[in-house]
């Protein structure tokens, strides 16, 4: 199995992904720039990482999603593969058209950095397999632009749909709006395609996945797409 990590002008947590697919999950990773026109060959996850591509000019992910390399991580989900884009990447998916919805800023208007609780919604997609569903597990999360917003009719299908993986939560297991702490519709802090295999979210695994870090909830994002490409893989 192999792992391919996108880097655009920008991008500050490309090294953090690496590290926690690489030498903390033992899969083979590699950098690609955002100006190269393929992936490497026999990539079976892509991951678009956080930072800030193009500096948020314009709109946040909106340049990146015209980078050059956005055409064959499209080819890639297209055929199954695994997306995975965290913060501004989660940003450019909403951008591309790979995930609905769009990141607006944050209800305080203000940058948010610190540590906060998720309920996992599902346990049955590529990247959550390894965590129980209903589990309470604390990522942090570090941005300006983090309200996920659809119109109502599109969020109720995407409720429906059982599209939402993460949701904004409380120790006590109560997870939604009143927990969101950037003011997500319902709570929203990551969600699949419909087909399951393109994931975007908001808090960053990267960063809980050793206990070095203050929490290692996140490894368990990486062991469940390791364990699942086993399975597929054989």
């Amino acid at each position: 199995m192999n792992a391919a990590v996108v880097v655009f002008p920008g991008s500050n947590c490309d090294r953090d992904v690496i590290h926690a697919l690489e030498k903390v999950s033992l899969i083979p990773t590699r950098a690609v720039w955002h100006k190269e026109s393929s992936l490497p060959e026999n990539t079976d996850l892509v991951v678009l990482p956080g930072g800030f591509s193009y500096g948020d000019y314009l709109r946040c992910g909106a340049m990146a999603a015209r980078s050059p390399i956005i055409d064959a991580v499209r080819g890639h989900a297209e055929r199954g593969g695994l997306v995975l884009g965290i913060c501004n990447g989660f940003q450019v998916l909403t951008e591309t058209g790979l995930l609905p919805g769009a990141l607006l800023a944050n209800s305080s208007l203000e940058f948010i950095c610190r540590r906060c609780l998720l309920r996992v919604e599902r346990n049955d997609t590529p990247f959550t397999n390894c965590f129980k569903k209903g589990e309470i597990v604390q990522f942090p999360i570090a941005h300006h632009e983090g309200l996920y917003f659809l119109p109502e009719k599109e969020l109720s299908e995407l409720e429906a749909n059982g599209q939402v993986v993460f949701r904004y939560a409380a120790l006590d297991g109560s997870a939604g709006a009143d927990q969101s702490p950037n003011g997500a519709l319902n709570g929203i802090a990551g969600i699949v395609n419909r087909h399951g295999n393109v994931l975007g979210l908001m808090p960053h695994p990267e960063r809980a996945s050793e206990s070095l870090l203050g929490g290692a909830d996140g490894l368990g994002m990486w062991t469940s797409i390791k364990s699942w490409l086993e399975g597929r893989l054989g």
